[in-house]
């Protein structure tokens, strides 16, 4: 014959089982949240427009104004103001914050073979029509530069 369980695991039983209960009439019980006002706007960045669609959410949609994506510059060919292919952006960094400072541009070399790393600050970069421009640049100016290392 099966031993039964005491008095004492039969009561635990008991409490165990009344705890769902006992937390669901809890909730019941407590007092509905205060309103709160709807979250702050948080600043955005230069050239970043806002616009919020819903009270609940801070930003609902993101439309650039005079921006890039990195991923459309990771890749692009630069070239000298003379249209002199000079080497190709391999990289960005961003240093200190939240902005690109450096660009790491690839130069010399055949399909990424023998090519050489340099560093140029970000801000010498500058966009012209779909193009990557680096004023003052030439291969011999860029290669004589120290090869950055990551």
């Amino acid at each position: 014959m099966p031993k039964l369980p005491s008095a004492g695991v039969m009561t635990l039983i008991a409490a165990l089982a009344a705890l769902p209960a006992t937390a669901q009439q809890a909730d019941q019980t407590t007092a509905p949240p205060a309103e709160t006002s709807a979250p702050a706007p948080s600043v955005a960045p230069a050239g970043v427009v806002t616009t919020v669609n819903n009270p609940n959410l801070a930003v609902a949609s993101v439309r650039l104004e005079n921006g890039v994506r990195a991923s459309k510059l990771i890749g692009a060919t630069v070239y000298s103001e003379q249209n002199e292919r000079v080497g190709s952006v391999d990289d960005l960094v961003m240093t200190g914050g939240d902005r690109v400072t450096v660009a790491v541009v690839s130069v010399g070399g055949f399909l990424g073979l023998g090519s050489k790393l340099v560093a140029v600050p970000f801000d010498q970069l500058k966009r012209d029509a779909d193009r990557v421009v680096l004023p003052g640049a030439t291969k011999d100016t860029l290669n004589a530069m120290p090869n950055f290392v990551y």
